[in-house]
């Protein structure tokens, strides 16, 4: 039993280190933290194997994780992002779904609709929709773009792109349980479920305005917040069959605008960054299995990473192309969406909880992060040297 703080110890330290290492190396933490899971785990020292306690320091650490990023929403920018960043997301989920499950589809076969290895194409397809925009953020603010139209278009509509890719999520993980329900129930589940979330939503954001003007920087802000996000993920998992991250996400929404909410983020991510996510992405590399790596694996490695990036680009570029953006503009917005980080890894950790992903596909998931997080800032940078930004005609209406 107490076997389990020396496995706490080891993947804490190991992690951190690791973080330290790729963060100065310019790569996203997590990717050391992977690295961490790899090092320490069956794959290599073993010295360290997944156990039941080791996820549930992992679930919730992604469940606190998908609450501090609704904590993190711009609800007013996501208002009145309108429909440019709308229909940018909207063609940037649907174009690379499509692109992963047939992708998937070439390597292994055609199946039929709603047969489990249709699933598991389609899987495939939902995690290539996740966009992570944190080291396109931080090139525009840079570039001294961020707060241009072009920047803050990118920068909404990857919290648009967040959101339906949690719904699309949700759906096929719903539809891919294999305990016999139908598309139209999930599809039902999830509308109800959103439903209710924002009558609940409704009650608690007034109730938690009132808490927190009464209580300015206190810790049952936190307490109470923290409490709202576990309870939000048990309802949407037992209630609805929802994806527990559904019900957090949706929590940190619904608090996102009192005038706390900055503070309670702060709150949360330190405690979960101390302990939770560690190990939650620690976990990603325990769970990797490269003993299973043929050459036929890392060649469809290789392709996911291609077909993630240019269907990204391509779906978003040529949206904002719709939306009058220039040529070059509109490529820039494709190459802004383009990066992928933690919410592809949830994904991909969700699918293989539901037996939908094999654990030897998370190398292609961590190699997408790592290519993604370098080409992304370099292109950029060398886009808006050589074409700086021109008025979008909205700018030029007004």
């Amino acid at each position: 039993m107490y076997s389990v703080f020396r496995n706490l110890a080891i993947i804490m330290l190991t992690a951190k280190f690791f973080g330290l290492v790729a963060r100065k190396c310019k790569a996203p933490q997590v990717v050391g933290e992977i690295i961490a899971g790899l090092l320490i785990g069956p794959c290599l020292l073993n010295l360290v194997h997944i156990s039941d306690t080791i996820s549930v320091f992992a679930e919730i650490g992604v469940v606190l994780l998908m609450f501090s990023t609704g904590l993190g929403t711009n609800l007013k920018e996501l208002m009145r992002a309108g429909p440019i960043a709308t229909l940018i997301a909207c063609v940037g989920v649907a174009v690379p779904l499509v692109g992963g499950t047939l992708l998937y589809s070439v390597f292994y076969g055609f199946s039929a609709v709603g047969s489990p290895e249709f699933y598991r194409a389609l899987f495939i397809g939902t995690i290539m929709t996740a966009t992570s925009v944190s080291i396109t953020v931080a090139t525009l603010q840079e570039l001294g773009h961020l707060k241009s139209f072009l920047g803050t278009t990118i920068v909404s509509a990857a919290v648009i792109d967040d959101v339906i890719g949690i719904v699309v999520l949700t759906c096929v993980l719903g539809a891919s349980s294999g305990t016999g329900t139908g598309l139209g129930k999930v599809l039902f589940n999830t509308v109800l479920f959103f439903a209710t979330a924002i009558g609940v939503g409704l009650i608690v954001h007034f109730a938690m305005k009132w808490l927190d003007k009464r209580n300015p920087h206190t810790q049952r802000i936190t307490i109470v917040s923290m409490v709202f996000c576990f309870a939000m993920a048990y309802i949407a998992e037992e209630y609805f069959g929802i994806a527990d991250i559904t019900g957090a996400y949706i929590a940190g929404i619904v608090l996102c605008s009192m005038n706390d909410a900055s503070y309670v983020e702060r709150r949360v991510d330190i405690s979960n960054y101390v302990m939770f996510a560690p190990v939650f992405f620690a976990s990603i590399g325990l769970k990797t299995d490269i003993s299973g790596l043929t050459p036929s694996i890392l060649l469809f490695s290789v392709c996911f990473v291609i077909v993630a990036l240019i269907t990204k680009i391509i779906g978003c570029g040529l949206a904002a192309k719709i939306c009058r953006f220039s040529w070059e503009d509109s490529l820039k917005v494709g190459v802004g969406m383009m990066t992928r980080g933690e919410v592809a890894l949830i994904v991909a950790q969700k699918g293989l909880d539901v037996g939908v992903v094999d654990p030897v596909y998370f190398t292609a998931v961590i190699l997408l992060i790592v290519v993604s997080s370098v080409a992304t800032p370099l292109v950029l940078k060398l886009l808006f040297t050589k074409h700086p930004p021109k008025p979008h005609p909205s700018q030029a209406e007004a």
